[in-house]
């Protein structure tokens, strides 16, 4: 299988400007990010899909593959299509593409692997994965997402609200009366399944949650969910880099 790796990385970033230029460990964060994608196993290539020629030039200083994408995208699932259809204007044609983002300096190899099992079912168009909740305060926040899954391990909704709801419990209660997971957001998706995700409009679920992926949900897609034990140090704002001072990269 011909899996190919995109990482999206926007400059423009509301609470973090210029994020993925952002010194970690005396390396830009989307090197970090560039170099542990590049040396898994299982992708056949990695690619930057950027706006910005700041991070081009960045990438390429590195000796990484970088490539110019619209300023006006939305999310990073239409960034990767954009760089899916100039690969297929190449003459390339990966069967999967994962998006991982630019600010997951920690991505595992283990969780590219969950993924692209997946597709050894023919069934599959889309999957992610999720991991276990095990604090009210992460239950109850609506910055963790939460996914429920039908008994064949696909998404049936995601929600910044804690789903299910138990009727005659005490909030504080409902994780020893039932398992609750986050949505860990890196995605796959089969080319042809990228290609038809970026013409669809925005649905009234997402707008109402703001998560693309209910868009997917809405318009008939089946998105499988495995589970990880692993969760990622994302890098939201600049005090989260403060976070990292003794962390190994």
């Amino acid at each position: 299988m011909n899996v190919i790796g995109i990482i999206p990385a926007r400059y423009a970033s509301t609470r973090f400007p210029g994020k993925p230029l952002a010194m970690i460990q005396g390396k830009p964060m989307i090197q970090h990010v560039y170099e542990r994608v590049s040396q898994m196993a299982q992708l056949t290539d990695a690619i930057v899909a950027t706006d910005d020629v700041r991070i081009m030039n960045c990438v390429s200083a590195f000796g990484g593959k970088a490539m110019m994408t619209s300023e006006l995208h939305k999310s990073g699932t239409d960034r990767c299509g954009e760089v899916l259809k100039n690969l297929l204007s190449q003459g390339l044609s990966p069967d999967v593409v994962v998006n991982i983002q630019g600010d997951e300096p920690f991505v595992e190899h283990t969780q590219i692997e969950q993924l692209i099992c997946c597709f050894d079912d023919a069934c599959v168009q889309i999957a992610t994965l999720k991991k276990k909740i095990r604090s009210n305060d992460e239950l109850l926040s609506p910055n963790a997402v939460k996914v429920v899954c039908d008994t064949n391990g696909n998404a049936l909704y995601f929600s910044r609200f804690a789903i299910p709801y138990q009727r005659g419990f005490e909030q504080n209660l409902w994780l020893e009366n039932h398992d609750y997971y986050k949505h860990i957001g890196i995605y796959a998706y089969r080319s042809e399944t990228l290609l038809k995700l970026i013409t669809l409009q925005q649905s009234e679920l997402e707008k109402c949650e703001s998560l693309e992926q209910l868009r997917w949900l809405d318009n008939g897609f089946k998105i499988r969910v495995k589970e990880t034990n692993h969760e990622n140090i994302a890098i939201d704002t600049p005090e989260d880099l403060l976070k990292l001072k003794n962390i190994s990269l």
